[in-house]
């Protein structure tokens, strides 16, 4: 007869723990910026073009450690509904360069408070303190650079 081997407690797995915690989250901001239409990641996306003016989608998927085709397909969405623009890029043409539309500044600047809310709201129930220390303590987070490869 085979032993029984230790249930695995998934409430103490570090993975299930902040993957719960992050869409936890991801759901509070996208309440707060439905009344612009955006979700988190799509705000972030503007955020990082109106940080930058332009960015490539590689650039953009490093920035917010999206995969590449994955913001590809949200970089398309976006461009389909007039708020970021595509052109190749001057030096390779092999590559796409985003920038905002003047639709996509506005959405932007009137997504902002939104976003500023939902900040509020994550400190308020959390505390100013805890949050400046998670957002620290996830910052210097070291999971390792040697991470299995997951085959395609």
């Amino acid at each position: 007869m085979r032993a029984k081997s230790q249930p695995i407690g998934v409430d103490q797995c570090n993975c299930f723990t902040v993957r719960k915690a992050a869409r936890q989250i991801s759901r509070l901001y996208d309440a707060h910026l439905q009344p612009s239409g955006l979700r988190i990641t799509q705000f972030l996306i503007l955020a990082t073009l109106n940080e930058r003016e332009s960015a490539s989608v590689n650039v953009l998927a490093e920035r917010l450690d999206i995969e590449r085709t994955a913001m590809g397909k949200m970089i398309g969405v976006l461009e389909r509904d007039g708020f970021v623009t595509m052109r190749p890029s001057p030096e390779d043409g092999r590559i796409r360069i985003v920038e905002l539309t003047p639709e996509g500044t506005s959405l932007f600047e009137r997504a902002a408070p939104l976003w500023r809310e939902a900040q509020h709201r994550f400190s308020t129930l959390n505390g100013a303190e805890n949050v400046d220390a998670l957002r620290h303590s996830l910052v210097e987070m070291k999971v390792g650079t040697d991470a299995p490869s997951i085959p395609e």
